[in-house]
């Protein structure tokens, strides 16, 4: 009894050993699929809802700066006619 346990436990020591080493692993560069043979069937299924994307229009730092009001200009030239 004794030795069947001891030649068990040497075993599980010697399978342990040989686990830990990795195998290589070799993939092939490229894989071709051929679809000539198959006749595939289908139908075009939509989305339920409507997706909706508002783009925000851009902002821009205007350069020009308009002005809406000319009462000191008008002032001055009204002063410059006198």
């Amino acid at each position: 009894m004794t030795l069947i346990t001891i030649l068990t436990l040497t075993n599980f020591a010697f399978a342990d050993e040989k686990s830990e080493i990795d195998p290589i692993v070799k993939y092939q560069k490229e894989t071709i699929i051929d679809f000539e043979g198959l006749e595939i069937e289908g139908e075009l299924v939509k989305p339920q809802g409507n997706l909706i994307i508002e783009r925000k229009r851009a902002n821009f730092n205007p350069l020009i700066k308009l002005k809406t009001d000319f009462n000191v200009e008008m002032t001055n030239s009204a002063n410059d006619i006198q």
